[in-house]
This record gives structure tokens, sequence and C-alpha cells, in this order.
């Protein structure tokens, strides 16, 4: 149980973060001139940010055998 909710405030966290990445990468791509590497770099972190979520997720899904 306690792993559970230690599952759920990462989740909560990651989420947060991704959404943060999400306005930072708004804001970059309305720039002039945005700083490419920088956007990539942003991009990349909130698919990986995503890809963690999606984990835990699973983990905190039960398996419904149909």
């Amino acid at each position: 149980m306690e792993d559970e909710n230690e599952l759920r405030r990462e989740l909560i966290q990651l989420k947060q973060e991704h959404r943060d990445l999400d306005g930072a990468i708004q804001a970059l791509e309305l720039m002039t001139y945005p700083n490419q590497l920088q956007l990539i770099r942003l991009k990349i972190k909130k698919l990986t940010l995503r890809d963690r979520i999606l984990e835990i997720e699973d983990q905190l899904t039960p398996d419904i055998i149909a």
C-alpha cells in the first residue's frame, strides 16, 4: 500500500513537470528565433516523462482478465 501511495505521489509530480515542460516548449516556439537545440532537449525530456507516467499508470491499474 505504501508503494502504491509513493507511485501516486510520483505520478502527480511527473504530470506537473510534464505540464510545465509543455508551457516552456510553447513559450520557446513563440519566440522569433527559438533555440532549436533547447527545444529538442525539452521535447525529448517531455517524451521521457510521458513514458514514465504511462509506466506508473500501468502499474497502478489492476489487470482485468476479460
